[in-house]
């Protein structure tokens, strides 16, 4: 099968990040005061939850064992910035600014999956719909981001 060991690797990474998200998503919404930012973190995490399944199915597809955890880097990344809130407090734009930065590293990961030329063409099909979900989390916080500091 071509590129089925690229593809299979490539599909579980991504999984692995978009789980790692949901879990940000999840700590930040309990890390923030405001009842609407602890909203959209959470209907974000129920949106990857939705687009995992489809990279997990390529995955079975092409014979893989689906990833079904995170990475232990993200673990590491939460842990120093449930230890950064608790030593600054509760900033919910700073909350905000820790969920931005993670979004730009997934689509940017995901981006660069899409643009690899070793992938077969029903993987890179499978990883542009889960790109969707990331797409859109994305822009909802850069835009709520923006619109924070719009208002300072």
């Amino acid at each position: 099968m071509f590129g089925s060991n690229t593809d299979v690797s490539t599909l579980n990474s991504l999984v692995a990040t978009m789980i790692d998200s949901i879990k940000g998503y999840k700590e930040s919404a309990d890390a923030v005061s405001g009842s609407q930012f602890r909203d959209l973190f959470l209907d974000l995490a129920r949106d990857r939850e939705q687009a995992i399944p489809v990279l997990q199915s390529e995955v079975a597809r092409l014979g893989g064992k689906p990833e079904e955890d995170g990475t232990a880097l993200a673990a590491a990344h939460r842990t120093f910035v449930d230890l950064k809130s608790s030593i600054t407090g509760r900033d919910d734009k700073a909350v905000i600014d820790e969920v931005e930065r993670g979004e730009d590293h997934i689509k940017s990961k995901f981006e660069d999956a899409l643009a690899a030329d070793d992938l077969s063409t029903e993987t890179r099909a499978a990883i542009q719909r889960a790109y969707e979900s990331v797409r859109r989390g994305h822009d909802r916080v850069r835009d709520l981001k923006h619109a924070l500091e719009g208002a300072r």
